[in-house]
């Protein structure tokens, strides 16, 4: 009996929990494959998926299509339940906006949210995608990027709204009466393609380059030459990168690598019957001066859009750093049509970007990085106009956050109020309490700051918000203050990403 007992009945029981705990598992992988790789809930009903899976275990029961949307829907929900439970306890946050044409000519307005969270780290939420068939004025916008605000509890938390120059987008912050800051990425843009359309030459060099580019990618004999040419040279097989007009570093890397492939492109145009001409050696070294002179403006772009801690703060120091680099790179170029690049760059930086370091938000930020401090401005007048600026902010909120005087015994009336009920003293008693209290708050600020600038800086991998995490004991007014200008983000970058992500979903094979 208890031999037939262990071979029949023993494990009948843990082997259906585990059934059920492993069904529940796949369900949840699937929802996951589904969200994260963009999948139609239909993908469930594809005869190739079922195929594969029923490969992978026959005896799993693949859900239905309504029951994957379900799912997927309740779990939005209790995300989005725990985004506004973080956003709830935290006291200051920042926005990013940005609008999109899809595939189909539909337009929607991404909005995000950056605040920094209870693990004291940099966290972004998604605040809405919104479908957009409304004129894009400023109003229509504002409208709707208030009524995601108050959906999310956000309101009158907001710091800081980040967008691109364009006016509909500057009159929005207005209208929400909030600080508007321009994506840096979006000005770096503008002033490099400004700078290459000022630069004599650049553009005949630039147009023979899409060409060359355009006829290796619509011809598949000039395509297959082109390997082959590679493969003999002993080169990893490549293909040709073209420009996108709108985005300066598409035309970056066109340049880049056209001149990284340029044996092999003049090889392969040589046997093949075209009237294209390869660039010559002096336009080849011409076009890597200048590629060298972009580069400082390619590496700037690439670190403010992996940024996964506080970029703001960068901008300041950013600038400085391109300007500088310029300089060098300047002394060192022997070629008219790089030399004339780097001077538009670096003038057309100082026309746009001087002022960068004199804002209060981008000042405070770069000050309130334990990273930069005064060591990322450029002007020692901006930088020594910033330090006030801090102290007085300091000194504002230890003001504000000072409790009143205890009121529990009041001070007799002086006779001539009993008398005439009137407190001729009353204004000037005021006053001189209000600056007793500015003074004290003043000076506390003041020693607050000059304990925290001196200290030596932190190394620029390190993390701000952990440096504060830590010491917020020591510098308790200067910790709220950080929360408060470190949560803005450089760029726009990460609506982009939604948009990057929304290009998967509205498709030709949109999601059901």
């Amino acid at each position: 009996m208890l031999r037939h007992y262990r071979a029949k009945h023993e494990n009948t029981q843990p082997r259906a929990t585990n059934q059920g705990s492993r069904k529940q598992a796949l369900d949840e992988a699937l929802e996951d494959f589904t969200v994260k790789d963009s999948q139609p809930f239909t993908v469930v009903d594809d005869s190739g998926f079922r195929v594969f899976v029923a490969k992978l275990d026959p005896t799993y029961t693949i859900p239905s299509t309504n029951t994957v949307k379900a799912t997927v829907e309740k779990r939005h929900v209790e995300e989005k339940e725990k985004a506004k439970a973080e956003l709830l306890i935290t006291d200051s946050v920042s926005l990013t906006a940005d609008m999109w044409t899809s595939i189909n000519i539909d337009a929607y307005l991404a909005v995000t949210c950056h605040f920094v969270g209870a693990d004291e780290q940099l966290s972004t939420t998604l605040l809405g995608v919104h479908p957009f068939p409304r004129s894009h004025t400023a109003e229509n916008i504002a409208a709707v990027v208030q009524e995601l605000m108050v959906e999310w509890g956000i309101g009158g938390k907001v710091r800081c709204l980040v967008t691109d120059a364009a006016q509909n987008m500057t009159a929005t912050a207005r209208i929400l009466k909030v600080r508007h800051a321009v994506c840096i990425a979006h000005a770096l843009n503008l002033i490099v393609k400004k700078s290459i359309d000022a630069t004599p030459g650049l553009d005949d060099i630039r147009s023979r380059v899409r060409r060359t580019v355009a006829y290796f990618k619509s011809s598949t004999t000039a395509k297959e030459c082109l390997q082959q040419v590679q493969v003999q040279m002993g080169r990893p097989v490549m293909k040709l990168m073209q420009e996108v007009e709108t985005w300066w570093n598409s035309t970056f890397e066109m340049l880049q690598q056209i001149y990284d492939q340029r044996e092999a492109v003049a090889a392969a145009l040589a046997t093949l019957s075209t009237d294209l001409a390869p660039l010559t050696a002096n336009e080849y070294e011409a076009m890597a001066q200048c590629i060298k002179m972009l580069s400082p403006f390619q590496a700037a772009a690439v670190e403010l859009s992996q940024e996964r801690k506080v970029s703001a703060s960068k901008v300041a120091p950013l600038i400085r750093m391109l300007k500088h680099t310029l300089n060098q790179l300047l002394s060192g170029a022997t070629i008219d049509m790089a030399k004339q690049l780097g001077q538009n760059l670096d003038q057309i930086v100082t026309e746009k970007l001087s002022g960068v370091e004199m804002t209060s938000l981008n000042s405070m930020a770069t000050l309130l990085d334990p990273r930069f401090k005064t060591h990322g401005f450029h002007s020692p007048n901006n930088c020594d106009t910033a330090v006030k600026r801090l102290k007085g902010e300091c000194a504002a909120l230890m003001k504000a956050t000072t409790p009143e005087p205890s009121t529990s015994v009041a001070p007799q009336p002086a006779p001539a109020e009993a008398s005439t009920g009137i407190n001729l003293w009353k204004l000037l008693d005021n006053d001189a309490e209000d600056a007793r209290k500015w003074k004290n708050a003043t000076a506390d600020a003041i020693v607050e700051v000059q304990q925290y600038l001196p200290a030596p800086p932190l190394g620029r991998a390190e993390d701000p918000l952990k440096y504060w995490a830590q010491h917020k004991t020591l510098y308790p007014n200067l910790y709220h203050l950080a929360k408060w200008f470190l949560v803005t983000p450089a760029s726009s970058v990460p609506c982009e990403r939604v948009f990057s992500k929304a290009g998967e979903i509205v498709s030709k094979k949109e999601t059901v």
